[in-house]
Order: structure tokens, then C-alpha cells, then sequence
């Protein structure tokens, strides 16, 4: 089953979006580190959250700017999931950020696009990704280059 089918499946049940969080967090176990939560996930749009505890932590209290890449991506490459064509891969080719101001809350991570896609050749897709505190205010911000080509016939 792929990524979107399973998400449409499990997230309208009770703990479904919890359910697939974690099922994500198996496949990719790096981002459970972060504990991450989807809020939603449909083609060109991704919401996640991680709540602000101790082990996502740097030295002064506030959220780890590594965690918040790790969110980033991990919000960014599901998004991409979902929205490429079924006969294309991505990787995730570079990633540049921004550290805006302290992350002392919980915060939630919005992926989505940077400009259209062109399917019909290989080639970069710049994904748009906003990390925002509880007040709204953009902590973070990333624009990963996701590399997406035709899947090799085989």
C-alpha cells in the first residue's frame, strides 16, 4: 500500500494519525527521535509536529536546530511522497535553512511546494518547508532540493 492510500485509510480512525506516525517512524526509524505527529498529509501539502521535551533539546532549553532539519525533512520527503507520480523516485539532494528565532514550544512543520513541477523530465523539485511555535511565528525555515527522476524499468 502506498503512503497516501495508508494515510487516507488510517487517519480518519481513532489514534490513526498516531498509528501512522509511528508505522512512518519504522520505515525511516532516524526520525523517531523526534517523536514526530502528522496532522495531515495530501499532494503538495504536509503538516507535522513534534512537542518540545527534553531529548529534542540544545544546551540553552529550546528546540535543537537538528531537530527541527530532522522535521523538516521528514515533513518535506512526505509531501514529496505523496505528490510525485507513482512511476517517478525522489532523493532528497540538499537542504538550506534558516534559524529565525528561539524554538522554546511545541512546534509544527508546513511542506509545500516551491513553484510547479515538470514530471516529464528529471530534475530538481524545491520543496518549501515553515516551522512555526505555538504563536504562529516562523522559528525555522527550509527549502530542500528533492532530485526526481523516472523509475528504471526493469
Amino acid at each position: 500500500m502506498n503512503t497516501l492510500a495508508l494515510w487516507k485509510r488510517l487517519s480518519t480512525l481513532p489514534a490513526g494519525k498516531w498509528i501512522f506516525s509511528r508505522l512512518l517512524c519504522f520505515k525511516a526509524p532516524y526520525f523517531a527521535s523526534i517523536r514526530p505527529y502528522f496532522n495531515e498529509l495530501r499532494p503538495e501539502y504536509a503538516v507535522v509536529r513534534i512537542s518540545k521535551r527534553r531529548a529534542v533539546h540544545n544546551h540553552i532549553g529550546t528546540v535543537h536546530a537538528i531537530a527541527m532539519c530532522n522535521m523538516a525533512e521528514l515533513a518535506g520527503g512526505s509531501m514529496t511522497e505523496v505528490t510525485v507520480p507513482p512511476t517517478h523516485r525522489w532523493i532528497p539532494k540538499g537542504m538550506t535553512v534558516e534559524y529565525l528565532k528561539k524554538a522554546n514550544t511545541d512546534l509544527v512543520a508546513i511542506a509545500t511546494p516551491e513553484g510547479k513541477a515538470d514530471w516529464s523530465v528529471a530534475g530538481e523539485y524545491l520543496v518549501k518547508v515553515e516551522v512555526q511555535d505555538k504563536q504562529a511565528e516562523t522559528v525555522f525555515r527550509a527549502i530542500i532540493t528533492m532530485w526526481v527522476s523516472p523509475k528504471k524499468s526493469s
